[in-house]
């Protein structure tokens, strides 16, 4: 009998990579799905708008990232409060639940205010399945590996957003803007939801590190959603550096989605070639997440975050400067932002997870992923005013200065954590 009783012992609880690789493995295919999901919009809905319902307004199509936007940044913030008092693996089913009308709506919408309710839909969505799938590898695999952990999870969420990009640009060319390149994404729903369901949640991981952390000043150990969001937004000093860093980041990102297809079939692309551009630049920042988050965790995230950003300004600066010959414009500016967002991604999330206790992380990496994600929005809307006012290449010019400015305040602010 004792020897039954010792095989029916659970297994004890262990952070690290190897220790969990199965959970981590199931968690990095659900989140294709989740970055699949918003892949479906990438290439089309900018056209859809202009072409379909007929807008004139740059403003008015891109307000459907600024409804994606403000509702993810808000939903990434929530999530932190929220998985305080449930299971991070009940919001991540809810954010599947949620996400369920998104490819129906996108396919048929009768006119553009269903394609923006869409997109509020799509911000919760991604806001509780990608808050959750990449808590729960960071609870897995703790403290020495997070560059790398974060870097897998980004990295198979912007692959798929980047293939799926791909795809539904070639699908356009083939059977027109809608409804077919938005009905893959039913497929992208119930892998994402039933993989959700078998995933098992971390509750355990996070008590362990917790347990095993150095003891700290009551102060530093509050988790309270204001105080966090104050330490994170700008009271810590590298804490705000990474939040503004990853703001304009995602302003980068807003901008370029609404913009390039427009900019690029402006100067005569082709929905294949504009879908090539929007495709290659998710690719390389999913794919080059991979060996960055390993590189974040050697020589540490502050080189990677600094030289990221201006990697990232010299991507516009090409966009504007080859545009006589747009294709290879828009391939040179796609891969310098791919890169760029590659090397900045899971350092940022790293140094947040670094700076932060264990006990108020998750609220750091929600209040974090607030202003990264807020950043969709503000980039669709000054995207939207600049390119109404002084046109789409003068909005380019200024993201590059943006951009550039953003890489130096990182610089100044953001510093390694001691040696753990």
């Amino acid at each position: 009998m004792g020897f039954v009783d010792d095989q029916r012992r659970p297994r004890p609880v262990r952070l690290g990579l190897r220790e969990n690789w199965p959970q981590f493995a199931l968690l990095v295919v659900v989140n294709v799905c989740v970055g699949a999901l918003v892949g479906l919009e990438r290439t089309t809905v900018p056209l859809i708008g202009a072409d379909v319902f007929g807008l004139t307004s740059d403003l008015a199509v891109f307000s459907f990232i600024i409804a994606f936007g403000l509702t993810k940044a808000v939903t990434n913030l929530a999530a932190g409060a929220l998985a305080a008092r449930f299971r991070r693996k009940r919001l991540l089913v809810a954010g599947w639940l949620i996400g369920v009308p998104v490819p129906f709506a996108l396919a048929w919408a009768p006119s553009w205010g269903w394609i923006v309710a869409a997109n509020v839909l799509l911000g919760v969505n991604q806001g509780l399945t990608w808050s959750m799938t990449v808590n729960m590898k960071i609870d897995l695999v703790g403290p020495a590996r997070r560059g790398l952990a974060t870097g897998l999870n980004e990295a198979a969420g912007y692959v798929a957003l980047g293939a799926t990009a791909l795809l539904t640009g070639y699908l356009a060319t083939a059977y027109g803007l809608r409804p077919a390149p938005q009905l893959i994404g039913v497929v992208f729903v119930a892998s994402g939801l039933a993989l959700s369901l078998v995933v098992r949640d971390t509750a355990a991981h996070v008590a362990l590190e917790l347990a095993g952390h150095p003891a700290t000043a009551a102060s530093e150990r509050s988790t309270g959603l204001a105080r966090t969001f104050a330490r994170t937004s700008w009271r810590h000093r590298s804490l705000r550096g990474a939040s503004q860093a990853g703001l304009v980041n995602n302003l980068n990102d807003g901008l370029t989605w609404g913009v390039f297809p427009l900019l690029f079939t402006d100067h005569g692309l082709g929905l294949a070639a504009v879908g090539l551009i929007k495709g290659l630049y998710p690719l390389l920042w999913g794919i080059g997440q991979i060996p960055t988050g390993h590189l974040a965790d050697r020589i540490g995230r502050k080189p990677l975050i600094v030289h990221g950003m201006l990697l990232q300004a010299a991507g516009f600066v090409l966009a504007l400067a080859l545009l006589d010959t747009p294709l290879l414009a828009g391939i040179l500016s796609a891969a310098a932002l791919g890169i760029g967002t590659a090397m900045v991604y899971p350092a940022l999330i790293a140094s947040v997870s670094d700076h932060a206790h264990p006990a108020w992380r998750v609220n750091a990496l929600g209040t974090y992923r607030f202003w990264r994600d807020l950043g969709y929005a503000v980039g669709a809307l000054v995207a939207g005013v600049l390119a109404d006012a002084l046109g789409l290449n003068a909005t380019v010019i200024a993201a590059a200065v943006l951009t550039a400015g953003s890489g130096l305040l990182a610089a100044r602010w953001i510093t390694e954590p001691a040696a753990r």
